[in-house]
């Protein structure tokens, strides 16, 4: 069984940036899968953010975070990023990657094999 594990939460001011990295905690090759962000703000629904598949860089990103959010795979370290520049109070969630769903150009599947535990982002003045 796969195990992911986040990095690079934290709380950052409107129009600031974080990047958080994904990887497996016991060894498992992300390096020919796909990769899921999701987000989870309290009393709303979880959300597909960006996906990527790694076996041809194919990538999808919610419209909310289009062009603001950059999804990347480092093959050599094993760790998929998302770069989240410009955000906002609205981008204020839970983000937990997942692997092994549906990751299309215009589709980001609800369904994934493992998920890791999550890392808070919070978007404040």
């Amino acid at each position: 069984q796969v195990q992911l594990v986040e990095s690079g939460g934290g709380a950052v001011q409107p129009g600031g940036s974080l990047r958080l990295s994904c990887t497996s905690s016991n060894g498992f090759d992300l390096r020919y899968t796909a990769i899921g962000w999701f987000r989870q703000a309290p009393g709303k629904e979880r959300e597909g953010v960006s996906c990527i598949r790694n076996h041809d860089g194919l990538t999808y990103y919610v419209e909310a975070v289009k062009g603001r959010f950059t999804i990347s795979s480092d093959k050599v370290r094993d760790v998929i990023y998302l770069q989240m520049d410009t955000l906002k109070p609205e981008d204020t969630a839970t983000y937990t990657c997942a692997i092994g769903g549906v990751c299309g150009s215009d589709v980001m599947g609800p369904r994934w094999d493992a998920w890791g535990e999550g890392t808070q982002i919070t978007v404040s003045s």
